[in-house]
């Protein structure tokens, strides 16, 4: 009786064993964590997985790791699911842009099972389904954007991807911890393409800078002219208070050196033969005047007694002599204290003569 019932139960645990299904298996990839265990009463749970157990063909309980008991015939180990974190390759996938650009792509899928009942009972091949969910996604992701996007927003395409994983993985137990696009094919037209748009808008920037760069110039050397013309301006400016100022003490100096003669002549006409020293003057000057005839134009007037130098030193010296007659002392106003210097000795009165 033992003995048919230990045939029995081998048996069983043998046709178990073939007709389990292989969990987390790909072409690429053969992830197996371990073969499913016969019920030997006393199991050893490794770390990292969880052993599904039935009991008569309905769940029972999870094994955790280390010992465990089992009551033969009655329990078996139906599921055995891996608690590590979980590479998957998804394969290459065309997919259609916004603006109409057909593009390849594939990637890395990374999840880990969070809840073995829900893994093993929620889908039947929770690798399968993860991996055709993760590539709808992907194309459905990638038909919102348009092609320059999908180049600058791969993070961005990448956390949208997991989150609409997570959302419809839940009820499998699974958690998709992150997504990964490794390469992006385009058509070879498109490449092209993009490859001229790169050129041109290379092309563009510098043109734009050169033409920046040409402007500031400009900028620069007319700031240059300007500044220039205000410092010559300025120049000139001081150039020309200095020359006026020049000027001015100029013409004070020969104010008062005019001044100084007249005073002088004045004193010198007030003493004993000052007469006969005006009409020397006065034939000098004469004589200096005539030899300057004809140089400047050539208009002449000439008078009639040209040689008689002699009758126009007494004319001279008649006109002077009415003048200082005619004056009085006591009509005659006293001129202002600034016109005194500016008349010559000759129109002075004596009075005024004697008071300078």
């Amino acid at each position: 009786m033992l003995r048919t019932l230990c045939r029995r139960s081998g048996a069983i645990l043998q046709q178990t064993q073939r007709s389990a299904p292989r969990l987390w298996v790909t072409p690429a990839q053969q992830r197996w964590a371990s073969s499913l265990p016969m019920n030997t009463v006393v199991l050893f749970v490794p770390q990292q997985e969880a052993w599904v157990v039935e009991r008569m063909g309905r769940y029972h309980r999870i094994l955790e790791p280390g010992l465990n008991f089992l009551i033969p015939l009655l329990d078996r180990v139906r599921y055995v699911q891996s608690l590590k974190e979980i590479v998957i390759d998804v394969p290459e996938q065309s997919a259609v842009s916004l603006d109409n650009v057909t593009l390849q792509i594939d990637g890395v899928l990374y999840l880990r099972i969070l809840d073995p009942f829900k893994a093993s009972y929620g889908v039947e091949d929770p690798e399968y389904a993860v991996t055709q969910l993760a590539q709808t996604t992907m194309r459905s992701e990638l038909g919102k954007l348009t092609l320059d996007k999908v180049f600058r927003e791969r993070e961005s395409l990448n956390s949208n991807i997991v989150h609409s994983i997570n959302q419809a993985s839940d009820e499998w137990g699974i958690r998709c911890l992150r997504y990964e696009i490794k390469d992006i094919h385009v058509p070879p037209r498109v490449k092209e393409s993009m490859q001229m748009q790169v050129e041109a808008e290379r092309k563009k920037r510098a043109t734009v800078l050169e033409s920046e760069g040409m402007r500031e110039a400009a900028i620069n050397v007319a700031e240059g002219r300007k500044q220039a013309q205000i410092l010559a301006s300025e120049g000139e400016k001081a150039e020309q208070i200095n020359q006026a100022a020049g000027e001015a003490q100029a013409v004070l100096a020969k104010a008062e050196a005019k001044a100084k003669a007249i005073r002088l002549l004045s004193a010198a006409l007030a003493e004993n033969n000052g007469n006969a020293a005006a009409s020397l003057s006065v034939a000098e000057q004469y004589v200096s005047a005539f030899s300057n005839l004809a140089k400047q134009t050539n208009t002449v007037l000439l008078p009639s007694n040209t040689g008689d130098i002699s009758g126009m030193v007494t004319q001279a010296m008649t006109i002077y002599s009415t003048l200082a007659k005619t004056a009085s002392p006591s009509s005659a106003a006293p001129p202002p204290p600034e016109k005194k210097d500016d008349l010559p000795d000759y129109l002075a009165s004596p009075e005024e003569q004697r008071t300078q």
